[in-house]
């Protein structure tokens, strides 16, 4: 197992470094550049001149990869330019982040719970009204754009009935801040409003967030348990007279979930861009508000650490699905 877990680290880091140098020579194709969102378009040649030697960006490519490299290894991003001006990047993806990690912790919870079991009764009751039903609303789970299920939900349960906390995620109680990941905190303080309050914010974006991967779990769930149901093994189990608890957590389920676990680390790692969305309509201050921000004022410096951690998180998702796998099914680890 640990040379498994080796062999897969070392494939990160490579997989790591690729994403740096296309993120490193994207941003210095978009238009304008990071000289003229600095410094604005009405810049005269030598102002521009001067802060591009300042930067390094004078240098030739491999010169300035090198540097930028250094950089990204120290945690020197530079300073935000439209998000909130003049703030280091870092510290703006430190404080947004964890907002987005609670986001997507609730909505893939939700999403996991909610599907496999489903999945699991649709495939054991196959042709059965409960299957047709679930299919139909899986369907209409991965149709539905999640900018639109979100207006939907903030429309009916947050200005319509004023059930739920039109946006933001949490309301001004005066709260600790230690891990800067609201519920945990208002559990570890024992301020227990402060955690309810962030409970309450996160409802409607977690389940707008939640659709499409529950949708996709669920289809996934229900095709894969149809086909172990029919495996001999499963059949032999049958005759020999084993309960069916034992039948379904031993012989079913375990070897359902393999595909089951591939699909939610993709669903996992692509939750960003449904966060990008959702968070936007609630206006939830984490790293997909941000990120449209940053487009939209140019902020090259929020850019790269956004779009960097976003990816290595999508990446060390995926190294941890490969683990799980290894830990499911044993033959993994001789591929």
């Amino acid at each position: 197992m640990l040379r498994y877990i080796v062999r897969r680290l070392a494939q990160l880091v490579g997989v790591t470094v690729v994403l740096s140098m296309l993120l490193f020579f994207w941003l210095r194709s978009l238009p304008g550049g990071p000289v003229n969102a600095m410094l604005g378009e009405r810049a005269t040649p030598d102002q521009k001149a001067r802060l591009e030697a300042v930067l390094g960006l004078d240098q030739p490519l491999h010169i300035q990869y090198v540097a930028y490299v250094g950089r990204i290894l120290r945690g020197e991003f530079g300073n935000s330019s439209a998000v909130l001006p003049g703030a280091d990047a870092m510290d703006i993806f430190l404080a947004r982040f964890p907002a987005t990690i609670e986001l997507s912790l609730v909505a893939v919870t939700i999403a996991i719970i909610a599907a496999i079991p489903l999945g699991y009764i649709a495939a054991r009751r196959h042709g059965s009204i409960l299957d047709n039903a679930t299919i139909v609303g899986s369907l209409v789970g991965i149709a539905v754009p999640v900018f639109f299920t979100a207006f939907l939900l903030k429309y009916w349960f947050a200005v319509k009935y004023g059930w739920l906390p039109v946006s933001g995620r949490q309301a001004n109680l005066g709260c600790t801040r230690i891990t800067k990941f609201f519920i945990l905190d208002g559990l570890m303080t024992r301020e227990f409003d402060c955690a309810a309050s962030a409970l309450k914010h996160l409802i409607l974006p977690s389940i707008a967030l939640a659709t499409i991967p529950f949708a996709v779990i669920f289809r996934i769930t229900r095709a894969s348990v149809l086909d172990v149901v029919s495996e001999d093994y499963v059949r032999t189990a049958e005759a020999k007279g084993l309960t069916n608890r034992v039948i379904r957590s031993r012989h079913i389920l375990r070897n359902a979930m393999l595909p089951v676990l591939t699909i939610i680390g993709l669903q996992v790692g692509s939750l960003l861009a449904g966060a990008i969305l959702t968070e936007t309509v609630f206006n939830y201050p984490g790293i997909g508000e941000a990120l449209v921000s940053s487009f939209r004022g140019r902020d090259y410096a929020v850019l790269q650490i956004l779009i960097l951690m976003a990816a290595v998180v999508f990446v060390l998702v995926n190294l941890i699905v490969d683990v799980l796998y290894a830990v499911v099914d044993p033959r993994v680890r001789t591929r």
